[in-house]
């Protein structure tokens, strides 16, 4: 891992009218790590996400990513990142090659080396047996895997993964994590992720910050957070830090989110 952060977030304040959603936020993601971005609903994670994939301008502050102002430098940073949203984003009549070919296409990888590079990440992600098949009969477990591969075919320095394993069984989040640590161990791609599963940050997580009502109220790794608040598990903590009050994520917010997906997966 190098000394540079790949990702450097400073005094990030974003508002929208008299709502500010993320309040002086300020936090450094090491080259090659895998760190897990924690916080209840509506706490400021996707919010962040989105600045730091060029679909929001900061209120105030500054992003960097691989050096980069993600403000000014948008066309470059995006270069650099792949992201994959909660919602579907794959084209289900089109088989697994062709999905992963037209993202290559897309981000401009010279045929040669998108031929290469989709047959690499379909066995790594154990679906090159399945590569003729349409999406649309994979299990949600495969089409979570295509997403990830495809999102990794550019060969982007930060994979970018928010509630990646949302609605899959065990076995697949499992087996998911598994072929992420062994792309990240390969290329030393670096994962930022958000989760709603604590076991899940708990196993695969190197460091994690945990934001509630747009503030960030603790960096560190899982073991770091459990002594920090005296607790013997990551959920534990998390309740801690973050309280037990439920909190409702909007429509509004919701509706936003797939909002952007959509504009995402059409520019």
């Amino acid at each position: 891992m190098g000394d540079r952060p790949i990702i450097r977030v400073q005094h990030i304040v974003k508002s929208f009218g008299d709502v500010v959603a993320v309040n002086d936020v300020s936090f450094d993601v090491r080259p090659g790590e895998i760190f897990a971005f924690l916080g209840p609903n509506g706490a400021g994670k996707t919010t962040t996400i989105r600045m730091l994939t060029t679909l929001l301008h900061p209120t105030a502050g500054a992003l960097e990513l691989d050096g980069l102002d993600v403000t000014t430098h948008r066309t470059d940073v995006r270069k650099r990142f792949g992201v994959v949203f909660q919602d579907p984003s794959l084209d289900s009549e089109l088989t697994a090659w062709e999905n992963m070919d037209i993202h290559g296409v897309l981000y401009h990888v010279p045929r040669h080396a998108r031929r290469e590079r989709c047959e690499l990440l379909l066995r790594m992600f154990e679906l090159w047996e399945r590569r003729d098949d349409l999406v649309k009969t994979f299990s949600g477990g495969m089409k979570r895997r295509l997403e990830i591969a495809r999102g990794l075919l550019h060969t982007p320095k930060v994979l970018f993964l928010d509630e990646p394993t949302l609605g899959l069984d065990p076995q697949s989040r499992n087996q998911m994590w598994t072929h992420v640590r062994d792309v990240r161990a390969a290329e030393g791609v670096t994962v930022f992720l958000t989760t709603h599963y604590m076991d899940e940050a708990d196993r695969v997580a190197d460091r994690i910050a945990v934001i509630d009502h747009g503030r960030l109220v603790a960096t560190g790794s899982s073991a770091e957070l459990k002594t920090q608040t005296g607790t013997d598990s990551l959920e534990a903590a998390f309740l801690a830090l973050t309280g037990t009050t439920i909190r409702d994520e909007s429509a509004t917010a919701a509706d936003q989110m797939r909002q952007v997906a959509r504009v995402w997966r059409g520019r």
